[in-house]
């Protein structure tokens, strides 16, 4: 589905994003990952390279922009284009209000919106030249829903959404697609670790009666990634499990 696609993954070491690199390279694309350090960025290619998929990966400061600025340019030059951002790092919070500092709070919107902005307005002027691009965001069900404790997540995942709206509608004369997906609760290893009497609580209220797997999500960004949402732009796709009005 994305032969010929040059795409590239933050947050693409682990958990959901590994999964979307995964995938993006089974069907055929040309994938970059991104990781927050040298140490994730190695493991995540030699875990794929013994299942026969071969990525590169940079470890770039997401909030550096000359420093994302240089190996955007770097993957241009070598391939020529850029047709897919995922725009996927991303950190979350437990933490009451009473208990979250103001450089909690500044860490998780540098990372979950700041980096988003950074990495897409480096991304952009490639796309622009060539005329058409896809640019994916994660997004959150509790930026639908918010959650009872560390609000600096579900505040980010909202503004995620604002600016996947806006700019897709800014986006769309030069036909670049702007779409987010909100997963729901997903099987990573956060949630892997939480006791069952956490979860099974939380599987009752899906009326799907499961949590999601990192490939439920994965192929929503597939999908959106492909020519097959040629005409879908400003979207924010829940893949969660409920029943909605």
């Amino acid at each position: 589905m994305l032969e010929g696609k040059v795409a590239i993954v933050t947050g693409g070491t682990k958990g959901i994003g590994l999964e979307i690199v995964r995938l993006f390279k089974k069907n055929k694309a040309e994938v970059i990952l991104f990781g927050s350090k040298k140490e994730t960025v190695d493991k995540a290619i030699n875990e794929l390279k013994e299942e026969g998929l071969n990525v590169i990966g940079y470890y770039p400061n997401l909030n550096n922009p000359s420093d994302v600025n240089k190996v955007i340019k770097e993957i241009n030059d070598k391939y020529g284009h850029i047709d897919i951002l995922v725009n996927n790092a991303g950190i979350s919070s437990n933490t009451s209000i009473e208990d979250t500092t103001y450089e909690d709070f500044t860490k998780i919107i540098d990372i979950n919106i700041n980096a988003i902005f950074n990495v897409s307005k480096e991304v952009i002027p490639y796309m622009k030249e060539n005329n058409k691009g896809v640019i994916l965001n994660t997004s959150s069900m509790v930026s639908i829903t918010g959650q009872p404790k560390g609000i600096g997540y579900p505040t980010s995942k909202t503004a995620v959404n604002g600016f996947t709206l806006s700019l897709a509608r800014e986006l769309a004369p030069f036909k670049i697609r702007v779409n987010a997906v909100a997963p729901g609760i997903t099987n990573t290893d956060m949630v892997a670790n939480l006791p069952k009497e956490v979860i099974e609580p939380l599987i009752k209220t899906i009326p799907l009666g499961r949590i999601g797997e990192p490939i439920d999500i994965a192929n929503a960004f597939l999908f959106l990634a492909s020519d097959m949402a040629s005409y879908i732009t400003g979207v924010v796709l829940s893949v969660d499990g409920l029943a909605r009005n």
